[in-house]
């Protein structure tokens, strides 16, 4: 009886370790899978349609975003009305580098709007209710694209197969707004 105890014991004890490892292996696989994708550096191309600027930048190595790139990317995303700059989410830029991955090429994005002050985001929503009081331009999470080459409502086709943050489709103005919110999806 003590030797059928002791079995069951040790049984129990190898199912469960048994079961923590497959469970580890069903988080990590997918997250895996994911950085197998990812290039030892990400880079992103933009225009900006308002100033014509262009910006090409390599902004993540081997997993490290770099200070650099992001200050300069922050710049460029500024609120081009008054000049402000304010901090872009590295996650945001994490989102458009998948969208490239998805679409399986490297698009040129071009920006229609990235950081907004709260002037310039209250200025907006009186001409447009579809501007967002709260908007996430304000904090530096959200941007509005289209990609050069490619058309919008691919591009939001591919964003919506992210599940990632919101995702609005601007079909009569033809871009796709972006941001590092909860995911929600709307067309405006």
């Amino acid at each position: 009886m003590a030797d059928d105890v002791d079995s069951l014991a040790a049984l129990a004890i190898s199912r469960r370790r048994f079961l923590q490892a497959v469970g580890a292996g069903l988080v990590l696989a997918p997250l895996g899978a994911a950085l197998a994708r990812v290039a030892p550096t990400r880079s992103l191309s933009f225009v900006h349609t308002h100033t014509g600027e262009r910006f090409s930048v390599g902004y993540c190595s081997d997993g490290v975003y770099q200070a650099d790139c992001l200050t300069q990317l922050n710049h460029f995303l500024r609120d081009f009305r008054t000049g402000e700059i304010h901090a872009i989410d590295p996650r945001l830029l994490d989102i458009l580098y998948d969208l490239q991955l998805r679409a399986d090429r490297e698009f040129t994005f071009e920006v229609i709007s990235g950081y907004r002050s709260p002037q310039t985001n209250a200025a907006l929503h009186q001409l447009s209710h579809e501007v967002a009081v709260h908007s996430l331009h304000m904090v530096g999470q959200a941007i509005d694209i289209r990609a050069s080459g490619f058309s919008t409502r691919k591009l939001h086709d591919v964003a919506l197969r992210q599940q990632t943050g919101g995702i609005g489709f601007y079909a009569a103005s033809d871009f796709v707004h972006l941001d590092t919110g909860r995911i929600r999806t709307w067309v405006g």
